[in-house]
């Protein structure tokens, strides 16, 4: 009967074999039989490097915050300001909004409220 010979295996193999089993659609059978290891040794690599990978995190406690305080309501604005005049805004995008004349401040105010939400 002859000696079951056991490979070593050097770390950074182990992690090149291991990162194989993680690809998109691999088969840890598959990856196994390449490279004449077992399932079972493969799970355990696996489970070991995430056992080295997470030991440099401490536990977090969850802590829970006050809710923030209630924000001021804006001043009231009349529902028209009558100066002529205008005003453009140019958005990141590139496209802009232009108001010119009487403007309508609460329309203008949920105008602006959605285009910052966005």
């Amino acid at each position: 009967m002859r000696a079951v010979r056991r490979r070593d295996w050097p770390p950074e193999e182990r992690l090149r074999i291991v990162r194989e089993t993680l690809e998109p659609g691999a088969v840890v059978q598959t990856v196994a039989d390449r490279y004449g290891v077992s399932t079972g040794q493969l799970y355990t690599w696996r489970k070991q490097m995430l056992a080295t990978a997470m030991a440099g995190f401490a536990p977090v406690a969850m802590v829970q915050e006050p809710p923030p305080p209630a924000l001021p309501a804006p001043p009231a604005v009349p529902a028209a300001v009558e100066a002529a005049g205008s005003l453009e805004i140019v958005l990141p995008s590139g496209a802009s909004i232009r108001v010119t004349g009487a403007v309508d401040a609460v329309t203008l105010r949920m105008v602006l409220a959605e285009l910052g939400g966005r």
